[in-house]
């Protein structure tokens, strides 16, 4: 893959808070008292450093350098052991408790989404948990994503940004973003493809994966989830 340029890693947090969804992971974490936690695609880390405890050990697996570059300098960042790669650079076995979080399964195209899947089963322990969180493609949260020369304020001072979105290919959206800083001129761009999978072929994936899917919900609070929700969450038990 290409590595994102340092300063939108910069951006990350800003751009990605702790917030509710953060909650939602760390409050199933302590419900099934996860002791072995591997958070696959953990970007920056700002999630993953605050599931470790002395009685919790934790893993944060990303495919971006320069995103664990950021999560090993940031506090906290000590208590946690950190992997540049994919899922099949996950360490060791027996993880009772797996998440993927900031809708990072979208970004896993094609073949890769059943290898990832299988790898996770590969690495947890049987009864262990598996919880993450995708869009909702009957919600088209992408006819939203397009602007012209947006302006914010960032740690980086002023900024221009500009996103296009196209459908290449059923079930894929392609998001192009371009942001430049206003104090020095240097624009960056950033290309993702993303795939937008519906609840039931999710559902086959992972129980073909090995795991039974216990609940699915539209929020984070919990509420069930209906055709109509924003999101997915789903929260899984290898089998």
């Amino acid at each position: 893959m290409t590595d994102y340029h340092p300063r939108l890693v910069d951006l990350y947090d800003q751009d990605n808070p702790d917030g509710p969804d953060h909650d939602f992971y760390r409050g199933l974490a302590s419900e099934v008292s996860a002791r072995n936690v591997v958070d696959l695609g953990c970007g920056t880390g700002i999630l993953t450093v605050t599931l470790a405890s002395a009685e919790r050990t934790v893993v944060g697996v990303d495919p971006s350098t320069a995103m664990i570059g950021f999560a090993r300098n940031r506090p906290g960042a000590a208590h946690v052991d950190w992997v540049v790669g994919d899922s099949r650079s996950i360490p060791g076995t027996g993880y009772d408790f797996a998440i993927m979080t900031g809708n990072v399964v979208q970004a896993i195209p094609g073949d890769d989404w059943s290898r990832t899947l299988h790898d996770l089963r590969l690495a947890m322990a049987t009864g262990g948990t598996l919880a993450f969180e995708s869009r909702n493609p009957a919600a088209r949260a992408w006819d939203n994503w397009a602007f012209v020369d947006k302006r914010r304020d960032s740690l980086h001072g002023p900024l221009i940004e500009r996103r296009t979105v196209s459908a290449p290919e059923p079930g894929v959206v392609k998001l192009q973003a371009s942001t430049t800083f206003a104090a020095t001129g240097e624009r960056v761009h950033d290309t993702q493809l993303l795939a937008f999978r519906d609840r039931n072929s999710m559902a086959d994936d992972l129980v073909e994966a090995g795991f039974a899917v216990e609940a699915t919900y539209g929020d984070w609070v919990r509420t069930p989830f209906t055709d109509d929700a924003p999101i997915m969450v789903f929260v899984c038990r290898a089998v």
